[in-house]
């Protein structure tokens, strides 16, 4: 039976409209995901098997609690499966990240993402099911909150802590104009370098080019005024 504090949490979030994210591993990984996604505006529910780092991250984080992700009855009691997405952040304890993403599966949680040290483990991890799986060198933390929460954003580097590169769909706002009439440039800063249109691929796109539904932007610039663009 749920206890009064887990019920109470995860009603909570559920009540809000903000997506809703679980994150099982409190080390760093899971701790720079956890505070990105609640800096984005998004609810987070943070889970450790550990009481000492559940204490440590009590007052930082607004949900956290301590439970065994292996069990699958204590994924239920939280309500493991209401969650947008679960964030499986065990790097150090393969068989633990394993047991996890197969409880979370068997669940039937929507979208399933783990950490993994290896590429082997890696291709272990899709193969029971999970969406997908990352490994610590291709993308920080920060990196996959802002992709997961950022809706009209495809994909996203940071060349330095000013310059970023983002591919991004094309707002609403400009299908039909010529990318000269919507002064992206001069009203956002940012260049446009490319634009994606199905297969093809228009570089350095001249002025006259017209918008068309679907597109997607190849933009170099600050990460929020990308942000400003694409709300």
């Amino acid at each position: 039976m749920a206890t009064p504090r887990i019920t109470n949490l995860t009603q909570a979030l559920r009540r809000r409209r903000t997506r809703e994210f679980l994150v099982i591993g409190l080390g760093r990984f899971g701790a720079s995901l956890s505070r990105a996604l609640i800096e984005n505006g998004h609810d987070v529910l943070a889970v450790d098997r550990d009481f000492a780092t559940v204490q440590r991250y009590a007052a930082e984080l607004p949900h956290v609690l301590q439970i065994d992700s292996t069990n699958i009855d204590a994924l239920r009691e939280i309500g493991a499966d209401h969650f947008d997405t679960a964030v499986v952040c065990i790097g150090t304890d393969f068989e633990n990240n394993l047991l996890t993403t197969v409880s979370l599966r068997k669940l039937g949680v929507r979208h399933v993402i783990t950490k993994v040290r290896t590429r082997t483990q890696k291709e272990i991890l899709l193969q029971v099911g999970a969406d997908e799986v990352i490994l610590p060198e291709h993308e920080a933390g920060v990196r996959l909150a802002r992709r997961l929460t950022a809706v009209d954003f495809v994909d996203y580097l940071e060349i330095s802590p000013d310059i970023s590169l983002v591919e991004m769909l094309a707002p609403e706002r400009y299908y039909g104009q010529s990318l000269a009439a919507t002064n992206i440039r001069r009203n956002y800063g940012l260049t446009i370098v490319a634009i994606r249109r199905g297969d093809a691929v228009i570089a350095n796109p001249p002025p006259d080019t017209i918008i068309e539904p679907h597109d997607e932007f190849l933009v170099v610039g600050n990460m929020e005024d990308a942000e400003r663009l694409s709300d």
